[in-house]
């Protein structure tokens, strides 16, 4: 019994650490959306900057940049949170 129990967690081991992921350099871009979420702080203020490029059979067919600007500490009725924007979740919806 011992044995079926290590046997059967070295294979469950095995199996967690066999999946791999890709890295976004390794996907294939002939035909894809790509989208990069990034967030920086400058001053008092958070930029929140999306870009975008298209590809389709292997060409780059469109791209765009997106920025909006907000306040790093908002000024809301409940302003008890003291974090900054910069810690924010980012949720990201495709339809």
């Amino acid at each position: 019994m011992k044995y079926n129990l290590a046997l059967f967690a070295v294979l469950l081991m095995w199996s967690c650490n066999s999946e791999q992921t890709q890295n976004l350099e390794q996907l294939d871009k002939k035909s894809a959306r790509e989208v990069t979420l990034t967030t920086l702080e400058k001053g008092d203020s958070i930029l929140h900057i999306t870009k975008q490029n298209i590809w389709y059979n292997g060409e780059n067919v469109a791209q765009k940049v997106d920025t909006l600007i907000t306040a790093a500490k908002p000024q809301t009725w409940n302003s008890t949170d003291t974090s900054s924007l910069r810690h924010v979740p980012i949720f990201v919806t495709v339809q």
